[in-house]
């Protein structure tokens, strides 16, 4: 049984476990809601698996609903969430990297025998340290923005100010206000820091170390680090240019050409792994739903706050795609070549996804009466923790409540679990099956 809770891979999960069950009974304090009463149980279960696993979908209106204890506690939830997820694959990447050199003193020891403490105690420092600048900074810009331009007391403007700078830091998109963002679509001083911290959360602390240490020489960047900041660039021109052409005439109607292009290029962001949203999303048109489904099951980099299969994941796939289409025997990439077995955690990983993503959807159109490209929608947006919703979160009844906390769960330590799983755990055969060419096609 020791050997069970020492597995690295097992202690995310379990952690996880233990941070949701304590934040469902702060939330079932009567402290924590306007009313003074008690929250129904799976309220409280969704708002903080929501909120750990720094997803943003929710079945009550935040403001409304949650007092000020109750929103601290999410707040504190979503901090605790965002952090483990940071340090716990930073971890996992420097021992599969096996960068990460004594023996003996950390539970990952069990499998690895790779892990110092001193390296464990700088990754979380430096976490640590890169998380507080971050969001010390958006929340003063908020803080000040919010206190001059709207009016806000200033105790109102800084929990305001914080509370918004958690979130999109880890990419929870939890927000103070009953329509998400929206009443500040065309304020770029409060949506561009907003949409910086959640690009910057999103990438992943090894990515952010990489780049502070290789600033001015981009040459020596990892592959790892080259496709999440390339693969994150096109995902964000993409993603800019689908919603300013499909929503010119729709929900950008009203703005004028700044506002379009500044709107379009926070939507860019926001809705790819945040959860965030500046437009309604229940008005878009369904193309724009299928671009934003695609983003989300992407989401963002390994290791960062953002859920999906991954920016590099999806991105070794479209190598591998290249490759095979090109007649190719290896996996270029950036003038190296892709190893097997990442090709084959890669496929893993999305066909997980997918399942998981089919499994759910499922479900929901058996439980609900709504249509499939909302319970699609809303399917991937709890697997890949993002929070979006086309409106229909506190529509779907008990069992697609369970359904998708269920989905929010898995889908925000799956991936880091299988992922590091696959990598560390390697068992070579010590003998082969003769070859054979299955038909293609």
């Amino acid at each position: 049984m020791r050997e069970f809770f020492r597995s690295p891979v097992r202690i995310l999960p379990l952690g996880f476990l233990g941070v949701i069950a304590l934040g469902t009974v702060l939330l079932m304090l009567p402290a924590a809601t306007e009313s003074g009463e008690a929250p129904p149980f799976l309220t409280a279960l969704f708002t903080s698996t929501s909120a750990v696993c720094v997803t943003g979908l929710v079945v009550v209106d935040t403001p409304a609903y949650w007092s000020s204890f109750g929103e601290g506690v999410i707040a504190m939830l979503i901090q605790v969430g965002g952090f483990g997820i940071m340090t716990f694959a930073s971890l996992m990447g420097f021992l599969v990297l096996g960068r990460l050199r004594l023996r003996n003193t950390l539970a990952a020891q069990a499998e690895t025998k790779t892990m110092q403490l001193g390296d464990v105690r700088r990754v979380l420092a430096s976490v640590g340290l890169i998380t507080l600048a971050i969001e010390s900074a958006v929340a003063a810009i908020l803080t000040v923005r919010f206190a001059t331009t709207y009016g806000y007391e200033t105790d109102h403007a800084l929990w305001h100010g914080v509370f918004h700078s958690i979130s999109a830091f880890n990419n929870a998109g939890f927000a103070l206000y009953d329509d998400s963002l929206e009443g500040f679509a065309t304020d770029g001083v409060v949506t561009l820091p907003i949409s910086a911290a959640i690009v910057i959360g999103g990438i992943g602390f090894a990515v952010i170390a990489e780049i502070l240490q290789h600033r001015r020489r981009p040459r020596k960047w990892s592959i790892h680090t080259k496709i999440t900041v390339a693969g994150t660039g096109i995902l964000l021109a993409v993603g800019f240019f689908f919603y300013l052409v499909l929503e010119w005439n729709n929900t950008l109607a009203g703005f004028d050409m700044g506002e379009k292009v500044l709107t379009s290029f926070v939507s860019s962001v926001m809705p790819r792994t945040a959860g965030f949203n500046v437009l309604p999303m229940g008005d878009l048109e369904t193309q724009t739903w299928a671009v934003t489904d695609v983003l989300m099951f992407i989401g963002g980099g390994s290791g960062g706050t953002a859920g999906g299969i991954k920016v590099t994941t999806f991105f070794l796939l479209a190598f591998v795609i290249w490759s095979e289409l090109r007649g190719e025997p290896d996996v270029p990439a950036f003038r190296r070549t892709i190893h097997p077995q990442v090709v084959r955690q890669a496929t893993t990983v999305t066909l997980l996804g997918f399942g998981l993503v089919a499994i759910g959807t499922f479900t929901l159109l058996s439980a609900t009466s709504h249509s499939l490209d909302e319970v699609l929608f809303e399917a991937i947006s709890a697997f890949g923790t993002v929070g979006l919703s086309t409106g229909i979160t506190d529509d779907l009844g008990p069992v697609g409540e369970v359904m998708v906390t269920i989905m929010m769960y898995l889908g925000r330590v799956g991936t880091i679990t299988v992922g590091a799983a696959l990598a560390l755990r390697v068992r070579p055969r010590r003998y082969r099956f003769p070859n054979e060419r299955p038909i293609v096609g």
